[in-house]
């Protein structure tokens, strides 16, 4: 069981380090009180055991929110090493200036702030999480750290290999239907040669050799599909080091069954071939 306890002070990038978790697989539980982790860490335990819920990583998010945080916290942990469970807390932290620049721009109230100003509330909780840094087993300060940059902590911190944290997802569509909301990146060949005013072709889709042979003819489709492949090899790892966990790319000709879905086809095969994993999905291919 891999478990992390991800703490650290409001306002200082908790939420996203959650999310950059559960992107690599874990079960996050947020705002929990520090003495109900051996129980709920028993219960995955027992999982894994065929008794339940089958989960071997863990992320729990713990923090001043939770009225009895300093209450049992120590005696929570040595519970979970008696387990058998290694464990790492990851304690995350900013300066005084940007987390009042934070809460600013968010317009939310600090989990302390009752009865005292922004500034004051920072400082005490900063004094009640002095105990809890100390035991931390990393700590990250996200100052002046971009999401991507604090991403790439966290994965050093769980020692994930970076080339395989993005899906790709191809889809092929007709503009006729519209263009699907989730594409991060459209391809328009709309401009190839048309194999639906050919009546041998007509009823055939981008699946069969027979369209595949018939836009091979044209000097434009090789020299788009290149420029086009060329483009998407050299973007992902910039997407991949921004942080994001999926990118979808949509062909699109007219109706969505001849030519986007050829073109759509070879996208996959080639981005399979580079090593990237990969769906392919042909939204409108059936329609008309």
């Amino acid at each position: 069981m891999d478990v992390i306890i991800l703490t650290g002070m409001s306002g200082a990038g908790k939420s996203h380090a959650a999310h950059i978790l559960e992107d690599q697989g874990y079960f996050c539980i947020d705002n929990l009180p520090p003495m109900v982790l051996p129980e709920l860490i028993r219960t995955f335990l027992k999982g894994q055991g065929g008794e339940g819920f089958a989960v071997n990583k863990l992320a729990f998010v713990v923090d001043i929110r939770s009225s009895d945080f300093l209450k049992g916290f120590g005696k929570a942990l040595t519970e979970i090493k008696n387990l058998g469970c290694p464990y790492r807390i990851i304690f995350l932290e900013a300066n005084d200036s940007v987390l009042v620049s934070r809460y600013r721009q968010t317009r939310r109230k600090h989990p302390l702030s009752a009865g005292l100003s922004l500034v004051e509330a920072i400082e005490k909780e900063r004094t009640l999480m002095r105990g809890i840094r100390a035991r931390a087993t990393h700590v990250i300060d996200t100052s002046f750290l971009a999401q991507g940059a604090l991403r790439e902590e966290l994965l050093n911190i769980i020692e994930v290999e970076d080339s395989s944290t993005m899906d790709i997802h191809v889809e092929s569509f007709g503009f006729k239907y519209g263009i699907p909301g989730d594409c991060d990146i459209t391809c328009d060949v709309r401009f190839l040669p048309n194999p639906f005013y050919e009546a041998e072709l007509k009823m055939k889709s981008g699946k069969d050799k027979e369209i595949v042979k018939f836009l091979e003819k044209f000097p434009e489709t090789e020299q788009y599909y290149e420029k086009m492949m060329d483009l998407l090899i050299f973007s992902i790892p910039f997407y991949i080091r921004e942080g994001k966990a999926r990118l979808s790319v949509g062909v699109g000709c007219t109706g969505g069954r001849h030519r986007s879905v050829a073109v759509a086809e070879a996208v996959r095969k080639a981005l399979a071939q580079a090593g990237y994993p990969v769906a392919l999905e042909h939204r409108h291919m059936a329609l008309g």
